[in-house]
């Protein structure tokens, strides 16, 4: 079992599962019993592909060896990484020609914006940039993607009438959420980024300013998760949302936590699949 866990980890499935997790979330949310749809293979297949596009490049292209987990295990698997990308990109073509064209419209400037986010591209004297390199928009950008891709991937395959006041605060709900648990990934990486030059939050503001805007924008998504249902009377998403939110937080804060080697790419990226999954099952099986 432990075997299995670290290689759906380190292998950026976990992380695809957790995308697939908050899309049925989001059907729950819309009152809708979860249901398989081309749209929710494009999710679980692009959010691979999009998390090993950049060790694609850095371990084919640019050669590069390195004892950061993820990619170490893709340089001493190259075999089943490589495998692995051309199923899973034959899965996304699949999918992608089944899905309706309302899906497809949505999803091309999602592509264009994972692109420019994890390649580099020319710009003037033959210098190479980011769209992560914008001082403070990656934090940002990940959020946005996250949100339009879980969340209105499925209104837009419904095609029917849905209360847009809903849907608006369901994406604030979702963008507040991943940009809670996104800024550790940047105190993780705040070396990197200052030598990149990159300007982050705990780049600019240091590592504990970054924290309290992490916790703050945690409390901001549940106070406008008990707004938004109690509006609605839903007591299920109410419980569901409260329990996540506590659960989160500790997962943000526990410093023995912190050392665990699969911290970030299990516990955090965990949070988003605990959260799926509490709010399929409350409202399910005690509601």
């Amino acid at each position: 079992m432990k075997r299995l866990i670290k290689f759906l980890i380190q292998s950026n499935l976990f992380i695809a599962f957790a995308a697939l997790g908050l899309t049925i979330q989001t059907q729950v949310q819309l009152g809708m019993k979860p249901q398989w749809h081309p749209y929710l293979f494009i999710i679980f297949f692009a959010t691979f592909f999009d998390y090993n596009l950049y060790r694609l490049v850095l371990i084919r292209f640019k050669k590069v060896k390195s004892s950061e987990d993820n990619l170490h295990w893709a340089n001493q698997h190259e075999g089943i990484f490589y495998i692995l990308l051309a199923v899973f990109l034959i899965g996304f073509l699949v999918a992608v020609f089944m899905a309706k064209k309302i899906v497809l419209i949505l999803l091309m400037p999602l592509a264009v914006l994972t692109i420019l986010y994890s390649l580099p591209i020319p710009k003037l004297k033959n210098i190479f940039f980011r769209l992560r390199e914008i001082p403070f928009l990656k934090l940002f950008l990940i959020a946005t993607v996250w949100s339009m891709s879980t969340v209105l991937l499925p209104v837009f395959q419904l095609e029917k009438v849905i209360d847009n006041y809903h849907v608006i605060w369901m994406f604030i709900e979702r963008f507040l959420f991943v940009m809670a648990i996104t800024i550790p990934f940047d105190i993780r990486d705040i070396k990197v980024d200052k030598h990149a030059n990159i300007k982050t939050i705990p780049v600019v503001f240091g590592e504990l300013m970054a924290m309290k805007v992490a916790n703050f924008t945690l409390l901001l998504f549940l106070v406008v998760c008990l707004i938004h249902y109690t509006q609605q009377n839903s007591v299920a998403f109410i419980l569901s949302f409260i329990v996540s939110s506590f659960i989160t937080f500790f997962l943000l804060n526990n410093k023995a936590l912190k050392l665990h080697p699969f911290y970030f790419y299990g516990w955090l990226d965990g949070s988003l699949l605990i959260q799926s999954v509490l709010v399929i099952l409350i409202n399910y099986i005690f509601f």
